[in-house]
């Protein structure tokens, strides 16, 4: 630090000059504006959180197991919570991952910047969807890596790009989403991650496979992972935050033996550890609660309220506008025409009292200028109809 004008100045590292600017602020104030619809944000439902019953887990864990919860614990995580996600992978996907091998973080978002953190040098290429979740963006900007967007195409990530990509760019990985992708609500097929996981195989790149929304599919059945066809190449993650709460800040990474050695090590040296009460409050709670059940009723629910919001696109906005067509999770998509700006739909919404996401954040390059995302979980069915109506004016 040093006094220019009798004002501190402070030196900051050069990484922060590589983070793209963060859309959270203005949707944050935004947010408080009255009456405002808001379709920007990611939230799930809250009306799931069930208050009572992890009220009633918490209170047993302090009760029987007070003194352990609020003491340190071992990086890799709580190992009955471990053994708990563990069985659901059997049970769910029929997968065999032992214990062991999974490693528990603060949500979902930790694994981004750990991955990153022990996979990246500077000028690293990482291969990431286009558009690509925000959240992994941001994450791996801090260690200036180079982008590379791979274009989607019917079934997934259009594979002749990415194996030119692959081969030509020598990335240190690839993330993607294959379960209702956020943001554009895309699912690839079986026969696409089959063949991700082959052409892995013939290369020293690794397949970071974030796995948020698996279980909010609307017909109920899972989808395997590509982690089933390369589990040598893929880093598989997983959070309770979609299907609990993510205010317990609690998700997993299942990976390779040597990764999962490097990832715990960095986990220790950034924060000894994820927090121990909210392990144990989850291992309760799933122990005596049928989550399963929990997460088909939000599905269901969710369902519904894509479908009204997929026939109000349809019906109230212009014919040039196209949609992607979401089988699961949280978001869908919008193409809007030449003429328009995302910004330009984002300002004008506000002003009508809607609010909605740009689709510039989630392009690591200057796309996204024609696209916006649309959330449908966090919203009723009657707030999706009127927040509707009020974008259908911002096209008039």
């Amino acid at each position: 630090m040093s006094l220019r004008e009798g004002k501190p100045t402070y030196r900051f590292a050069s990484c922060m000059n590589h983070l793209p600017v963060s859309f959270l602020d203005e949707l944050f104030r935004i947010s408080a504006v009255p009456g405002l619809i808001s379709f920007a944000g990611g939230l799930p439902d809250a009306s799931f959180f069930d208050l009572e019953g992890i009220k009633a887990a918490a209170d047993r864990v302090f009760q029987e197991q007070g003194k352990n919860a609020l003491q340190y614990t071992t990086t890799d995580g709580y190992l009955p919570l471990r053994e708990e996600i563990s069985k659901r992978y059997k049970r769910r996907l029929g997968l065999d991952i032992n214990p062991d091998e999974i490693q528990i973080v603060n949500g979902s978002q930790q694994s981004l910047d750990l991955v990153a953190k022990i996979l990246t040098n500077p000028g690293d290429t990482i291969l990431i969807e286009r558009p690509g979740y925000l959240g992994a963006i941001e994450a791996f900007s801090f260690y200036r890596p180079r982008f590379s967007g791979i274009n989607p195409d019917k079934e997934g990530p259009d594979i002749e790009i990415l194996k030119t990509r692959l081969f030509e760019d020598n990335p240190v990985f690839f993330y993607g989403i294959p379960n209702s992708q956020n943001p554009s609500g895309l699912t690839w097929s079986d026969k696409r991650r089959r063949e991700v996981a082959e052409i892995l195989s013939d290369t020293s790149c690794l397949f970071y496979e974030d796995d948020a929304f698996g279980e909010l599919f609307f017909d109920g059945k899972p989808r395997q992972p590509v982690m089933r066809y390369n589990p040598e190449k893929t880093m598989l993650s997983g959070s309770f935050s979609k299907i609990i709460a993510p205010g317990l800040r609690t998700g997993w990474i299942r990976a390779p033996p040597e990764v999962l050695t490097a990832f715990n090590r960095a986990k220790q040296a950034a924060d000894l550890h994820s927090n121990l009460f909210s392990q144990m409050i989850l291992t309760e709670y799933i122990q005596t609660h049928d989550i399963d059940k929990n997460s088909r009723q939000m599905a269901t629910e969710y369902e519904k309220r894509c479908k009204i919001m997929t026939d109000l696109v349809k019906d109230l906005l212009p014919d040039t506008i196209d949609h992607t067509r979401p089988v699961g999770g949280m978001f869908m998509m919008l193409t809007l025409p030449d003429s328009m700006h995302s910004m330009e739909v984002f300002h004008k919404g506000i002003k009508r009292g809607v609010a909605v996401m740009p689709g510039i954040p989630f392009y690591t390059d200057d796309g996204g200028c024609r696209t916006i995302r649309l959330n449908f979980s966090a919203s009723s069915e009657e707030q999706i109809k009127t927040g509707m109506e009020r974008l259908s004016k911002v096209f008039e």
